[in-house]
């Protein structure tokens, strides 16, 4: 595991706070994976081979009590995140969404914060996404111009030398 976040440039002491190592069983094989438990108690599973989840499926959602919420899709975006910018990360709440499609989910708890920063994809979905909620809510900061010309935050972070 340690190798797999070496290769997406993520520092061990940051991974350490936020994930845990999973033991899973599939098709009779004990394997292993980097685990992101979301707010139901599923996990987010991800090794060098595979991109998996344990059910419930749903969003993970990272209390801290203040005014700011930052939203990634996936975990690697959050540990890219923290990885470039631990302050802003660490006086933020967080929101992983995990899926795209859980932001229907969250869009209730948006109105408690009096800013959203979101670092989607820069993909079809990850814009329309940020389109439909800068209709619904003030509060909204695309925060994607600073990853433009890469797919996420976890591509830009490893095309730092």
């Amino acid at each position: 595991m340690i190798g797999y976040l070496k290769a997406r440039k993520i520092p061990l002491n940051i991974a350490k706070q936020y994930l845990k190592e999973v033991t899973f069983n599939q098709r009779g094989k004990t394997l292993f994976a980097l685990g992101l438990e979301n707010h139901l108690g599923g996990w987010e599973l991800r090794n060098k081979f595979q991109k998996t989840t344990s059910s419930p499926k749903s969003y993970t959602w990272l209390k801290r009590d203040k005014t700011r919420l930052i939203i990634t899709e996936g975990m690697f975006d959050l540990l890219s995140l923290t990885t470039m910018s631990p302050i802003l990360v660490y006086e933020s709440d967080i929101m992983v969404l995990n899926s795209i499609a859980f932001l229907k989910d969250i869009q209730n708890l948006l109105q408690n914060y009096d800013s959203v920063l979101l670092y989607l994809d820069n993909d079809n979905a990850g814009r329309t996404a940020v389109l439909s909620l800068r209709n619904q809510f003030n509060q909204i900061i695309d925060c994607s111009s600073e990853y433009k010309g890469f797919k996420d935050l976890n591509e830009k972070l490893l095309s730092w030398n």
